[in-house]
């Protein structure tokens, strides 16, 4: 059996529906595709209800652990950069995937 090419994407999470897009896209150009896990900025708001400070800057941090575990899972990573927007946590990924060799694809130029 081949081994297929694993794509994790990266992204705000605002723009939810271009993140699936992409992923059946991609699935159906026979990628493995790994996604965030919700969409915090698009719907996914009782993630966030009745946090405290503290229990939120943890679980920020434990998704930003987490999506880079993903990467590090990935062959390349997609940057889904809607009208060329690029967030602190994306950028920090995409550095993140450069220092790991990873190839870097963008939705947008």
């Amino acid at each position: 059996m081949d081994r297929f090419h694993v794509i994790t994407l990266c992204g705000s999470t605002r723009f939810k529906e271009a993140f699936l897009r992409e992923q059946k896209r991609l699935t159906l150009e026979g990628n493995i595709v790994i996604s965030v896990g919700l969409f915090g900025h698009a719907g996914d708001s009782e993630v966030w209800e009745n946090m405290d400070e503290g229990t939120l800057t943890k679980t920020k941090q434990m998704l930003d652990d987490m999506h880079k575990q993903k990467i590090d899972m990935a062959d390349e990573i997609f940057v889904i950069n809607v009208g060329g927007y690029i967030g602190e946590s994306t950028a920090s990924e995409i550095e993140y995937a450069r220092e790991k060799g990873k190839k870097i694809t963008y939705l947008e130029p």
